[in-house]
């Protein structure tokens, strides 16, 4: 990770307690040093504040950002600035991304003096807010303790200085959100392997490699070294076990680390503060296994850092295009429907040595890719019109070889309306009419198709609907139609499905709302109000308050709609698609080549999954953003 180091991190809890810290000594020696230089320059600028107390202790740094909490609060400035915004505050800014890259102001306990600590990424997870700050050059600090002064700052069009295209020149800001993501899924225990689909078809090792590979295991002559396999499972207590039989779907932990492990990761993937291998199962195993002196490459070849060992095994190779679709469907005129789609490529390469793989990509041109990033093992020598080039030396294990966005050049996978309707306080009457698979031939195949409404607001104690096709089920606050049904898949035709009925609630509770809560109610609606003056010193965090609110049993009446959450009623539709890609992205596993030459199966698939795919209520209201007049 190039041109990223770490000057510190904090890990605080939901009480504005740090619980863990780290400071980097050889890259806060940098840091001094580049101030000094900074100080000493001729012109006579400096950074307005001596270098010595250049770290807080965790007392200040967890102060200050308490502080900061009731200054601006994750959800009150949302970046942007209001009437109560304070000069030098991260809402002066005026831009949202100082939701996620904050700066805090630090008083000395023991010195009446304060200084600026910036840029601190944040990363929130689970209980837990991850502060990271990178080491910048003490000009990018000055150019920001100028900027938030300025009436203009921010994103204002036009001017030539601004918080983006600071950010721009910083490339350690990208590192630090990896550092901070990494971190995060540390302590909280959430390690997820990306998803590579395995062909159930028998290979020639015989009976148990046909039993074993159809069911996504490795084969077992692979298992003859401590990591011969490829990256470790973990244990249903958390604790990594190297060797054993693993699958290739995605594997997770629950199990948080406790402070011994955070540190043993830490001083192994970023030693004195660069970070070099963020992968925590490459971690594991060589904190568990060590190194075999047999596993060295040759001298001519160089390890890399993604690779700690050598496989041994039978060899392949498995390619997953994986895409989601994100669609927002409202049945209006004044409103166009949104469809996108978020595409990644999942390589498994159980390859002896260190081999280079390559393949073009194909399809680039009729897929309208917008965004392409690659995994730091992967370059891209080759580009056409309707083909890439990628090379790259595969690590261990599961890994995202590729990530991209793009539209659908199919249409919608599912398309049509859902109206609800209340003809009373408590009863509404609903209808569906959906189009599934419009256009689309095989081997595209629908394997399922679900549509949930749901309710959180109401209790359900009558429901009756007639469904063209599939079954309904109901839970206590939600609707559940399964359309297609898994093993009962749909390829090469269009299904027209259709389900009305009508639903009752049970009364709403009659109660009233506290004034105080009334009060902060108002104020959301009337962001720029003055009033709000006095009850913003009793709130520490308006979204906090709000997503309890919404935890109570609250009457509806007072969310405006009976039904849902803040006036808005929906359906979610959940799906897979399997045989190919909705973008047109694809791999020809006949053109994967592997420098120096061996023989290995190449496998390859594709499947298409639901994301937030969301029916508005034609007859609600609903959210959508204005596209703007040119």
């Amino acid at each position: 990770m190039p041109g990223c180091s770490i000057r510190a991190l904090w890990i605080l809890n939901n009480q504005d307690t740090v619980v863990f810290s780290r400071r980097f000594p050889v890259v806060e020696k940098r840091w001094r040093l580049a101030c000094d230089r900074e100080n000493d320059r001729p012109d006579g600028e400096n950074i307005g504040y001596t270098v010595l107390p250049s770290l807080p202790t965790d007392g200040e740094l967890a102060s200050a950002f308490a502080e900061r909490k009731k200054r601006d609060g994750s959800a009150r400035g949302f970046g942007i600035r209001v009437a109560r915004s304070a000069q030098g505050s991260d809402s002066w800014v005026d831009d949202p991304i100082t939701r996620h890259i904050i700066s805090l102001c630090i008083s000395k306990e023991e010195q009446a003096e304060s200084f600026l600590l910036w840029p601190l990424v944040l990363h929130i997870k689970g209980h837990y807010y991850i502060l990271i700050l990178p080491l910048v050059e003490p000009h990018h600090l000055k150019a920001y303790e100028k900027m938030y002064q300025r009436s203009d700052c921010g994103n204002s069009v036009g001017i030539e200085e601004s918080l983006s295209s600071l950010l721009v020149d910083l490339s350690c800001i990208t590192g630090a959100f990896m550092v901070a993501h990494a971190v995060g899924d540390v302590i909280t225990g959430d390690f997820v392997e990306p998803e590579v689909i395995v062909n159930p078809s028998p290979s020639v090792g015989g009976l148990l490699d046909s039993l074993t590979g159809s069911i996504g295991i490795s084969s077992i002559s692979a298992r003859a070294k401590p990591v011969a396999a490829p990256v470790a499972a973990a244990t249903t207590s958390g604790t990594p076990v190297i060797g054993s039989v693993t699958s290739d779907a995605p594997k997770s932990s629950s199990r948080a680390a406790d402070k011994d492990a955070l540190r043993t990761f830490i001083s192994s993937a970023m030693p004195f503060g660069t970070p070099l291998d963020l992968n925590y199962s490459n971690i594991s195993a060589i904190k568990v296994n060590g190194f075999s002196s047999s596993d060295l490459p040759l001298a001519d070849l160089k390890q890399p850092a993604w690779k700690p060992y050598l496989y041994k095994g039978k060899q392949r190779i498995l390619l997953t295009i994986h895409e989601t679709v994100y669609a927002s469907m409202y049945d209006r005129d004044e409103i166009p429907d949104t469809i996108s789609i978020s595409g990644q490529v999942n390589c498994r390469a159980e390859l002896e040595g260190l081999p280079d793989v390559s393949f073009p990509l194909t399809g680039l041109n009729t897929a309208h890719i917008e965004v392409l990033s690659f995994h730091p093992c992967a370059q891209v020598p080759e580009q056409g019109v309707d083909k890439q080039a990628l090379m790259f030396s595969p690590p261990l294990g599961n890994f995202v070889l590729m990530r991209y966005q793009a539209f659908c050049g199919l249409g919608p996978p599912i398309k049509g309306f859902y109206q609800l309707s209340m003809v009373s306080e408590d009863e509404g009457a609903f209808l569906f009419k959906l189009c599934l698979m419009e256009g689309y031939k095989g081997p595209l195949t629908m394997e399922f198709c679900t549509v949930t409404m749901p309710f959180p607001r109401r209790r359900i104690v009558f429901f009756d609907g007639n469904p063209s096709i599939g079954t309904t089920s109901t839970t206590e606050h939600s609707v559940e139609w399964k359309i297609i049904t898994s093993g009962r898949g749909v390829s090469g035709k269009s299904i027209e499905a259709t389900l009305p009925g009508t639903i009752r609630f049970a009364p709403r509770p009659s109660q009233r709302l506290p004034s105080y809560s009334r009060s902060v109610q108002g104020s959301v609606v009337e962001e720029d109000s003055d009033i709000e003056a006095e009850n913003s010193n009793n709130m520490v965090n308006i979204e906090e308050f709000l997503v309890e609110k919404m935890n109570k049993d609250l009457p509806s009446v007072d969310l405006e709609e009976p039904f849902c959450w803040q006036a808005y009623n929906y359906a979610k539709v959940s799906f897979k698609i399997v045989g190919a890609t909705l973008s047109g992205m694809s791999i020809d596993p006949k053109s994967v080549s592997i420098y120096p030459a061996v023989k290995a199966p190449v496998e390859f698939s594709m499947q298409v999954s639901s994301g937030d795919y969301i029916l508005w209520n034609t007859l609600g209201k609903c959210p959508f953003v204005a596209s703007p007049k040119v």
